[in-house]
């Protein structure tokens, strides 16, 4: 060959181990050099939140009232102490409270809500996303099946709007507006020194936050790789270096979160810290206990080394162990003394127990493909009713929002983001999948089921507030997109009047398509076209009352006179096989509710 030729060839088309200009930085000076008061922050969620970001925010501009605005899919956990400290003026979420153990409303938000100090703006999880995806693909609506009939679509009519069809004037398309944040900030394992950002699944929002940012990405991760690396792992590479300003190593950078290893064996993954995150909880009661806990975890720790040490070496080698796929069966054995083998149940064994058999009846007549459950009672009721269904040999895949498709949950853990299940996945994916296609598109065909606060006759569901007292509870999270475009929705809550008003004071998610409301007390369906629920069956139980005192006291925890169906059936007591499997799935009994006393047994 000429050697004009060679020297090209091995001047141009080389490919170098690393290439791009270094943006590696520490992230101390990554948020002061980049970071604005008055700026929209979003903080990118995927199966993991970016906590060494926010606390180092919260380090830099704490008592200084920088005006943020937070965008967030579920402001929990740290980023809490942004809008304690009054970094934040305005918020716009899915989901504002507590998650973990069990979910629920957050003082700090009850009373930004309550004194008007904090602006709350409230999307779905599908929703918000999608105004990401809008702003990244530079257009300024993108249209949703959510939203429309909830109370969000008077609240959002600025960022939200009902058009008719261009070509069926007759239909209408719900559309939202196009969000572009002027910073996003991100974690993830690795990034080679251009920023160039690997990510391991699930995805989450997936990450259009970096890609409709004004003005770039702020990314952390555990470690810095070289651009071969990146490119032996391309299908896992998700944000280009092109939009990140700046790459700062921080190890354990989503602690109390976790963080998976999927596709990448060379990482050692960690799971989530639930110790941590009650104590925080716990903590955050009191402005007295709450400012400690930050001054300790986050005022006093001026980098994540310090942060680490603090935690110290054993809690870390336990959360690495507690990450491998098997460690499930250590806390069984850990739990087996204690595991309740009695055959009594309380009201809300029985109301999840119910809620499975409904669930198996519609898939089994109807013939859905994929179920799709909130936190808690809802979520345990997806579980029994796929283990049963899979071992008749009914084909059901069972989804979580965040992105997890097909998988089986382990048991030990109820809590339904468990990491251990992510390695049970037939797919990993992200919202815009799981809930904008795989629930409520073309092709869907998912039965829902969901928690609430309250749910009325009509079966519209409220999660959000009750504006007459000022009471703020968390917001829709998913349950608006399950509600709006799974194909038929169960609702499973703990009954009184309180919860089952005759009209709900703000509609989180619609009711047409809520077909089925299982309580501790009995069972409520719509049948054939009527909107409103018909008492239809009620729970076998160790009362020993008959079936009129039974009604009497449906009636006195009921917000409005309930129809009864011609024919009132017994919903049979759970068995034994049923039980041992809701208490094998949690074993701490954080949702199942304590068992019955071993005086009552006899």
């Amino acid at each position: 060959m000429h050697p004009d030729y060679l020297e090209i060839l091995n001047r141009r088309f080389e490919i170098k181990e690393n290439e791009g200009s270094p943006k590696v930085i520490p992230l101390s000076e990554a948020i002061k050099r980049f970071v604005k008061p008055g700026m929209t922050l979003h903080f990118g969620v995927s199966h993991c939140r970016p906590n060494g970001i926010s606390d180092e925010i919260a380090r830099q501009f704490w008592g200084q009232r920088p005006g943020f605005t937070l965008a967030m899919l579920g402001v929990v956990g740290n980023s809490v102490v942004l809008v304690y400290g009054k970094l934040i003026k305005k918020v716009m979420s899915t989901f504002f409270g507590d998650s973990y153990p069990t979910p629920g409303p957050h003082r700090v938000f009850q009373e930004a809500y309550r004194n008007g100090t904090v602006e709350l703006e409230q999307w779905t999880i599908l929703t918000y996303p999608l105004r990401l995806l809008a702003g990244a693909m530079g257009i300024p609506w993108i249209p949703t099946r959510s939203i429309a009939g909830s109370s969000m679509e008077k609240d959002n009519a600025d960022s939200f709007a009902i058009i008719n069809d261009p070509r069926e004037p007759d239909k209408k398309i719900g559309m939202v507006r196009a969000l572009n944040p002027d910073l996003s900030f991100f974690h993830a394992w690795c990034a080679d020194e251009a920023g160039n950002v690997l990510m391991t699944p699930p995805y989450g929002e997936n990450v259009f936050g970096p890609l409709a940012a004004k003005e770039g990405a702020i990314v952390t991760v555990e470690r810095i790789v070289t651009t071969d690396f990146i490119r032996k792992h391309a299908h896992l590479v998700k944000i280009p270096g092109y939009v990140v300003k700046s790459v700062s190593v921080c190890p354990m950078g989503v602690h109390p979160s976790g963080l998976t290893n999927i596709g990448t064996p060379e990482f050692t993954p960690y799971a989530e810290d639930y110790e941590f995150i009650e104590e925080h909880r716990a903590a955050s009661k009191k402005n007295e206990t709450y400012d400690a806990w930050i001054r300790h975890w986050i005022l006093d720790c001026p980098d994540r080394k310090e942060y680490l040490s603090k935690l110290g070496h054993k809690k870390i080698f336990y959360l690495r162990g507690k990450a491998a796929p098997d460690s499930w069966r250590s806390e069984i054995e850990d739990f087996s003394d204690n595991l309740d083998c009695g055959e009594k149940s309380n009201g809300v064994e029985r109301m999840i127990v119910a809620s499975g058999r409904m669930l198996m009846k519609s898939i089994r007549e109807k013939g859905y493909k994929t179920i799709l459950a909130g936190v808690g009672a809802s979520n345990l009721a997806a579980w029994l009713a796929t283990l049963s269904l899979k071992e008749e040999g009914v084909e059901i895949e069972c989804m979580a929002e965040i992105g997890f498709y097909g998988y089986i949950p382990r048991p030990s853990d109820p809590y339904i983001f468990n990491h251990r299940n992510v390695h049970t996945c037939k797919i990993l994916t992200s919202i815009d999948s799981i809930i904008g296609m795989f629930t409520a598109g073309a092709s869907g065909k998912c039965i829902g089921v969901l928690g609430a606060a309250q749910v009325d006759r009509m079966g519209n569901i409220n999660s959000t507030c009750i504006p007459p007292a000022k009471v703020f509870i968390t917001g829709s999270g998913g349950a608006n997109d399950v509600a709006s475009g799974a194909a038929e929705v169960l609702v499973c809550l703990e009954q009184n009047k309180n919860r089952l008003p005759e009209r709900v004071p703000y509609i989180s998610s619609p009711g047409p398509r809520v077909k089925t409301l299982v309580t501790d007390l009995g069972i409520f369906e719509k049948i054939g076209p009527d909107e409103e629920f018909t008492l239809t069956a009620i729970h076998a139980d160790d009362s020993g009352r008959g079936v009129a005192e039974k009604l009497d006291e449906i009636r006195a925890r009921t917000g409005w006179e309930i129809k009864i169906a011609g024919e009132i059936k017994e919903e049979p007591y759970p068995t034994k096989e049923e039980l041992l499997t809701l208490r094998l799935c949690d074993p701490k009994r954080q949702f199942i509710g304590p068992a019955i006393p071993a005086k009552d047994k006899k």
